[in-house]
């Protein structure tokens, strides 16, 4: 049976890099909004970005009836980009730049032969800080030419996150406003609307969490009731002339024990694995990569694509072809399931206790929304 196609980032289009940069011009006048932003934004004269991290508008579409204000908002769509992981995604929002660019290709990085957990930024296991300096590592703007107050954007987002390597990779200096529960959002968020300040950006983690350690259950769906009031939440605090616009970072897909061991066949040729379980990098010996892709594709054909790293950046998964310096953090094959399985890696046991996953270019896990609201009262 033929492999379906990959929903490819829209790099071009309504895609995660675009949307900060649209927001942008149309704050400081100097662009007109796309036609994939809803147009409700073009009345607003600020704005607050909530993104809620996996909430896939393919899991939000059959919900609706759960998520009063959510299904209320004018809507649209983006894709993700690939991989369809959180340290990219996000990333890539932030910068406005294709994982290519911004070099935060995933969620484990090959780094000098070993393999850095970006969203713990650990390195053999301890904090990589200092070791893999956070701006060297995405050495790029983040919100490049948003108007600001006092130097920087304001940043509403989990407490613990505030002193990260990853937080300071993908928000730079902005500034961080920590909530610890999901009612303080909505304070926050009016708080940093008090002094004038024009754009807000707002994280919030719960629905990719629950769906993580349960699945799309019953647990996911009082999970999206509660990350609806806490829309709700923040409509009620907007002031006149303030859109909040919600979107996220990937959708998810169900997973559970489907998890796929990568056998000797394979296993001579690699040298390392980074990635995560829906999107594996496969890195090799010199000159092995057309080999390990043949056997690859005989093994795994059937519920991934397979390809190698000169395949993906011509077909143009990643946006644009990486400096040297990126190009490092590559393997030269990637499995990347279509099939509901992932693949283990047996330095990252802690994965295989992941019910629902993302990082694939399945429709359920590169669709995300985008929603829309102006208060008038």
């Amino acid at each position: 049976m033929a492999a379906p196609e990959p929903v490819l980032p829209a790099f071009d289009g309504p895609c995660l890099t675009n949307l900060v940069p649209a927001l942008r011009g149309h704050l400081n006048g100097d662009a007109a909004l796309p036609d994939w932003v809803p147009p409700v934004v073009g009345q607003a004269e600020r704005v607050v970005l909530l993104l809620l991290d996996g909430l896939g508008h393919r899991q939000l579409g059959p919900r609706s009836a759960l998520v009063p204000t959510l299904a209320s908002g004018e809507a649209s769509m983006l894709t993700s980009v690939a991989p369809s992981t959180t340290a990219a995604a996000l990333t890539s929002l932030t910068t406005g730049l294709p994982p290519a660019v911004h070099g935060i290709v995933g969620y484990r990085v090959a780094m000098d032969g070993k393999v850095l957990n970006v969203l713990g930024w650990r390195l053999d296991g301890e904090d990589a800080r200092r070791r893999v300096v956070p701006a060297r590592f995405q050495p790029f703007e983040v919100f490049p030419g948003m108007p600001v107050v006092d130097g920087g954007v304001p940043v509403v987002s989990r407490a613990e996150y505030a002193t990260t390597g990853f937080t300071a990779a993908h928000l730079g200096r902005s500034i961080l406003h920590g909530w610890y529960t999901p009612a303080e959002v909505s304070v926050e968020i009016a708080r940093s609307l008090q002094d004038g300040t024009r754009f807000v950006y707002a994280y919030y983690d719960g629905i990719d969490r629950v769906a993580h350690a349960r699945g799309l259950d019953e647990h996911y769906d009082a999970e999206l009731r509660t990350a609806d009031r806490l829309v709700a939440d923040v409509l009620d605090v907007l002031p006149r002339g303030t859109a909040l616009v919600v979107t996220a970072d990937h959708g998810q897909v169900e997973v559970g024990p489907a998890v796929e061991v990568l056998g000797p066949d394979l296993m001579d040729a690699v040298t390392l694995i980074s990635g995560e379980g829906r999107f594996r990098w496969l890195h090799c010996r010199p000159g092995a990569a057309d080999d390990l892709a043949a056997a690859a594709r005989a093994r795994y054909g059937d519920v991934a694509w397979v390809l190698t790293l000169d395949e993906m950046l011509e077909a143009g998964w990643l946006g644009g072809r990486p400096v040297p310096a990126v190009a490092e953090r590559l393997g030269a094959v990637a499995l990347v399931p279509f099939e509901p399985v992932a693949f283990m890696d047996p330095a990252d046991t802690g994965e295989l206790r992941l019910v629902a996953r993302h990082g694939s270019l399945t429709p359920d896990e590169m669709l995300v929304p985008l929603l829309a609201w102006v208060p008038t009262a």
